[in-house]
C-alpha cells in the first residue's frame, strides 16, 4: 500500500466546525436537537424558581409522569410503499385550516420566564400558521397582543372571576380585539398544591430575598432584562402579588356550575372551547351545551393529581362525542410524533404549553420558534415513516396504546 501526504482539499470536507453564528443566541439554539435540549439550556438560563415554575407540577407529580408515560405505550402501524415525498400535514380547527394539528397552549405569567412574553409566542405562532390563546393570568393585554401580532389566530383563555362584571368586561374586550374563540378553564376551582413553588417561595412579582439575590449572580442576564423593561405584572387582573395559590383561590369563583357554562354560552358568539374535561359524562354535557370543541386536560398535571390520564381517556370521549363537538388534548407532549399519536387515536388538535416555554426561556421568540420547528420537523417525519401522505389517511387502529408493561 503506497502512502502520500494527504492535501488540504482531502481534510476540508472532514473538519465539523459548522456554522458559526455571531449571535449567542442562535448559536446556543444550533446545538438544540430536541425539546429535552431546549430544557437543559432553559434550567441553565433562568432562576430555579421560575424554572420549577414551567418544569413542575401538582403535589408527587403523577398525573404529569403518567401523561409522559402514556405516550411511551404509543404504537405506530406504519404502512410501506406509500407516496410520501411530500405529506400534507394540515388540520381544519374551528373552520380554520391549520398547518398543523397544534395550538400554543396558555400559559400564565409569561414574560416571567422571558421579557418577550406572549408577543414572541404569537407572533411564532402566526409564521407557523397555527393557533395561540393567551391567559387570563397572562403579563399583556389582549389589545397590545393584538397590535403585535395581527396575524395571528388568537384565542382567549378564561377563568370565570367571582365579580362576574369583570369576567364579562374582559371577554367583551377580547371580543372587540378580533380574537376568535373563548376557552374556558374549568378545572381550577382552587388552587392545586405545587410544591415546587412553595418551596422556592415563588411569588408573582418574584420577591427580592437573600435566596433569591444569591440566585441573581447566575442569572444576571434574566434579572436585568426583568429590571429594565415594563413592570412584570397581570395585565387582565386588578389585584396581583403573592403566591401563585394565592391568587387563584382570591379571584376565581369555586361555585362556578353547568349553568355559567350556558351564561357564556349567550355572551360569546364566537366559538365556545371548555378546557380541563376529564371524563365522558362531563365532555356529554359540553356537547349539551352547545360548545364547539373541548380539550381533555388535567392542566398538565398541575391541578389534580393523580387524575385521568388526557391521551388513555381520548379514545372513550371521542366515541361518545366526537361528532358533537372538536376533541383536543394536552398534557405530556414533549415530541411531534406526540402530536400525531394524538390526532391517530381520535383528536382533531393537541395543546403545547411546556415545550414552548421552554424555548422562550432558552432564548426568548427564537427559542419558541426553534420548539415549533422542532414539533414540526419530529411530526413530518413521523407521519412519513407511518405512510401516511395525509392526516385523512390516518385511518383507526394505525395508532393504538400498549397496554401497561410491567
Amino acid at each position: 500500500m503506497r502512502r502520500r501526504i494527504p492535501r488540504w482539499s482531502d481534510v476540508e470536507p472532514l473538519l465539523g466546525f459548522g456554522e458559526f453564528h455571531l449571535d449567542p443566541v442562535e448559536r446556543r439554539l444550533a446545538r438544540v436537537s430536541d425539546i429535552a435540549d431546549l430544557r437543559r439550556i432553559a434550567r441553565r438560563r433562568t432562576p430555579r424558581s421560575v424554572f420549577d415554575y414551567v418544569d413542575g407540577a401538582a403535589e408527587q407529580e403523577v398525573s404529569l409522569a403518567r401523561a409522559r408515560a402514556a405516550f411511551r405505550r404509543v404504537q405506530f402501524d406504519p404502512r410501506v410503499l406509500r407516496d410520501v415525498g411530500n405529506v400534507d400535514t394540515s388540520a381544519t380547527i374551528l373552520g380554520q385550516r391549520a398547518s398543523l394539528p397544534l395550538v400554543l397552549a396558555p400559559t400564565g405569567f409569561t414574560r416571567m420566564m422571558n421579557h418577550e412574553g406572549e408577543s414572541a409566542v404569537a407572533r411564532v405562532a402566526a409564521r407557523a400558521g397555527i393557533p395561540y390563546a393567551l391567559s387570563t393570568m397572562g403579563t399583556t393585554s389582549v389589545e397590545d397582543l393584538a397590535a403585535a401580532a395581527p396575524d395571528a389566530t388568537l384565542w382567549f383563555q378564561l377563568y370565570v372571576w367571582r365579580d362576574r362584571d369583570a369576567s364579562e368586561q374582559l371577554i367583551r374586550r377580547a371580543e372587540a380585539a378580533g380574537f376568535q374563540a373563548l376557552m374556558l378553564t374549568v378545572d381550577t376551582a382552587v388552587a392545586g398544591a405545587r410544591l415546587r413553588d412553595v418551596h422556592n417561595g415563588l411569588t408573582i412579582p418574584p420577591t427580592l430575598r437573600l435566596r433569591t439575590l444569591a440566585d441573581m449572580a447566575t442569572h444576571l442576564g434574566w434579572w436585568f432584562n426583568l429590571l429594565t423593561t415594563e413592570p412584570l405584572e397581570f395585565a387582565s387582573l386588578r389585584s396581583s402579588g403573592g403566591t401563585v395559590a394565592e391568587l387563584v383561590n382570591k379571584l376565581f369563583d369555586p361555585t362556578m356550575t353547568l349553568p355559567d357554562v350556558e351564561w357564556l354560552r349567550e355572551k360569546w358568539s364566537r366559538p365556545l372551547i371548555v378546557k380541563g374535561i376529564q371524563s365522558v359524562a362531563d365532555a356529554e354535557a359540553m356537547a349539551d351545551r352547545g360548545v364547539e370543541a373541548i380539550v381533555l386536560s388535567n392542566h398538565g398535571g398541575r391541578q389534580l393529581d393523580r387524575a385521568p390520564t388526557p391521551l388513555e381517556l381520548l379514545p372513550s370521549v371521542v366515541a361518545a362525542v366526537g361528532d358533537r363537538v372538536e376533541v383536543y388534548v394536552d398534557t405530556g407532549i414533549t415530541n411531534g410524533a406526540d402530536i400525531l399519536a394524538a390526532v391517530g387515536l381520535g383528536a382533531r388538535a393537541a395543546l403545547v404549553g411546556r415545550a414552548y416555554l421552554y424555548g422562550l426561556m432558552a432564548g426568548g421568540e427564537k427559542g419558541v420558534q426553534r420548539a415549533v420547528d422542532l414539533l414540526r420537523e419530529e411530526f413530518v417525519r413521523t407521519q412519513q415513516l407511518l405512510g401516511a401522505a395525509s392526516l385523512a389517511e390516518l385511518e383507526p387502529g394505525r395508532v393504538s396504546l400498549r397496554a401497561c408493561e410491567a
